[in-house]
């Protein structure tokens, strides 16, 4: 009687012992299935942003300057623009770099005046606006419009600016303009006139950029 209730104690012992085991390896597959997600979940999220490159042949910055005998139109070129942002919060980054020493309004003895006194070119050739929040959601494809909040640097200085943007996108190709005033006097230029000529104390910048729209990484992103 002894021997079999010992025997039947072990076989009870022996089968909690491999009930404990087996709980013991489901633990394990669930902690690896945990941490196999935790380590695939991040790149699917950052794949998610969208990223808009501008082509600067295809992006035309022009401004308007009102002056009391005739109103003054220009150009300026873009070096580089490249826009990224998370559209499920809207944050932002990158950079749309204008290079200031391309400015011309078509009169020679005007524009050196404009780089030498106003511009300062030599010393600041990049106005720089940097994309912190973007407000709104982009349909690709199809018409949207966005608010983008950033800051703006120029001759030297930040500026808080916000830009409304009406934009389009067919075949991830991206069709944006927008519309600002830059109040050069205020923001520590010089004013140009004169007590004869008398101008604007801001400067109306319109802008009609084009470039390519991805899902994930940006490319300067990629590459590293």
């Amino acid at each position: 009687m002894l021997p079999e209730i010992m025997t039947g104690a072990r076989e009870g012992e022996s089968g909690a012992f491999r009930m404990r085991r087996m709980n013991a390896r489901k633990q394990i597959v669930a902690v690896g299935a945990l941490l196999a997600i935790a380590l695939w979940l991040p790149p699917i999220l950052s794949a998610q942003q969208i990223v808009v490159v501008l082509d600067p042949a295809q992006t035309a910055i022009q401004f308007t300057l009102g002056a009391t005998l005739h109103t003054v139109h220009g150009t300026f070129k873009l070096k580089s623009g490249e826009l990224r942002f998370d559209p499920a919060t809207g944050a932002a980054g990158g950079s749309i770099v204008i290079d200031v020493t391309t400015g011309d309004t078509g009169n020679p003895s005007r524009d050196s005046k404009m780089h030498r006194e106003v511009l300062e070119s030599e010393k600041y050739p990049e106005a720089i606006f940097t994309p912190r929040k973007v407000n709104g959601s982009v349909a690709i494809p199809g018409n949207s419009q966005v608010r983008v909040q950033g800051s703006f640097r120029i001759h030297g200085t930040d500026h808080d600016l916000t830009l409304t943007v009406p934009l389009v996108v067919k075949d991830r190709t991206l069709n944006a303009t927008t519309q600002f005033a830059i109040p050069y006097v205020q923001w520590g230029m010089k004013d140009p006139g004169t007590f004869v000529l008398h101008v604007s104390d801001k400067v109306q910048m319109d802008i009609s950029a084009a470039g390519r729209v991805t899902i994930g990484s940006s490319p300067s992103n990629s590459s590293q």
